[in-house]
């Protein structure tokens, strides 16, 4: 099939992309994502193995951890930045905007031969203010003296706002402003509540978009997202088109309460849109090797990766799908009833047999398998599946079969 035959056949309503050539992501998985009360800190050689699936998928930093946690937390953090050297992903550490907790990073850079980008954060909001008792006074000169340590040292750094999507613009333009002047090169928004809807992510991301250009400088702005609403992965989208340059997210959505938004889903949505070139191949090992280092099952319905993602026992639905595949056209098998094409991530379309199955269903499971699907054979499976309120198993068909 022709490329222009192809582009006949599904008519796009989505947006044309804008396409972003110095989009960049971030990924938390190895520290926002391990304060999700459900995971497991993983092992050092898990933690290796994900580092170099991060580096597979041209994801351009990782959060390796915050040096102030633990002993074994900074053992981790100076492993992992030794192993990163000669790789295209750079590290990046978390720390509060106190100098103790930058101090070790100098360390780890001297050890590893690393350069190591310095994440200091701090909470932003009228609310976290309030509870802290905190004066925007003392904030700034937090902030300051954080950002002029690492300037000093040689660190690169990212100013952190927690809370920012409740915070007041004036207290983001003040915090803002005095880290740039100290010398930070990125400024982070965070939806660290999942709070931000949207419209509220371009309202946010415009505003601080706007703010740098006023002072004139050359910073990048990140945009770090969690889903308590369920508004992650679209936020993240949201703050890419408002202007947002590199982007946070955590494999499978893992991170503190409900999580964060999913990397492996952005790189999807962002692929599928046209919006990056990354080859997204080993986007499926990567999801696989996440939720075993981290303890968490991919629940069967997660797009694209669960297991049910590709697989369907509807006989009208798996009659299109068998039709294409019939014909030898991957392409079309992989398209005619999916909106994400499977082959695409490494992963092929599956014929099952259940209740709402018909006959092609069971002829072209038992023909994979490489039995004869006679009627006699079809008609047992399908008595069998009409009177079972449930998908059958692979024994389960192939035992009615053989009867």
């Amino acid at each position: 099939m022709s490329a222009k035959d192809e582009s006949d056949l599904i008519y796009d309503w989505n947006e044309v992309p804008r396409v972003v050539p110095e989009l960049m992501f971030d990924d938390e998985t190895l520290r926002d994502g391990l304060q999700s009360p459900s995971a497991r800190d993983p092992e050092l050689d898990e933690k290796i193995r994900l580092v170099h699936l991060m580096d597979d998928l041209g994801i351009d930093t990782a959060d390796i951890g915050l040096p102030g946690a633990s002993e074994r937390a900074r053992e981790h953090i100076l492993a992992l930045a030794k192993e990163m050297v000669g790789l295209n992903i750079t590290p990046n550490v978390a720390c509060r905007t106190l100098v103790s907790d930058i101090a070790p990073a100098v360390d780890i850079v001297q050890a590893s031969g690393a350069p190591v980008e310095v994440c200091a954060f701090i909470g932003s909001s009228p609310i976290r203010q309030y509870t802290e008792n905190w004066k925007l006074e003392s904030m700034l000169e937090l902030t300051r003296k954080a950002i002029e340590f690492c300037t000093k040292e040689g660190l690169p750094s990212m100013f952190v706002t927690e809370d920012t999507t409740r915070a007041h613009p004036d207290t983001v333009r003040a915090l803002y402003t005095t880290a740039i002047e100290a010398g930070a090169r990125r400024i982070c928004i965070c939806d660290t509540c999942g709070h931000a809807t949207p419209s509220g992510t371009r309202r946010l991301v415009t505003f601080v978009k706007d703010l740098v250009a006023e002072l004139g400088v050359d910073v990048g702005i990140d945009w770090h997202g969690h889903r308590d609403r369920g508004l992650g992965l679209i936020n993240s989208l949201v703050a890419i088109e408002a202007g947002a340059t590199r982007i946070h997210a955590t494999a499978l959505g893992v991170g503190e309460r409900t999580g964060n938004t999913e990397m492996d889903l952005l790189l999807v949505n962002l692929k599928l849109s046209g919006q990056i070139d990354n080859d997204v191949s080993m986007l499926g090992e990567y999801v696989r090797v996440a939720s075993e280092a981290v303890g968490l099952e991919i629940t069967p319905n997660y797009p694209v990766f669960g297991k049910d993602a590709f697989e369907t026992a509807t006989g009208v639905h798996a009659a299109a799908v068998i039709k294409a595949l019939r014909r030898g056209d991957s392409w079309l098998a992989n398209r005619v009833y999916s909106g994400v094409p499977a082959d695409l991530f490494g992963l092929e379309q599956v014929i099952a047999v259940g209740p709402m199955s018909g006959k092609s269903n069971v002829t072209w499971f038992l023909e994979k398998r490489g039995y004869d699907p006679t009627d006699e054979a079809i008609d047992r499976v399908l008595a069998l599946a009409k009177k079972t309120p449930r998908q059958l198993t692979e024994e389960e068909v192939l035992a009615a079969a053989k009867v």
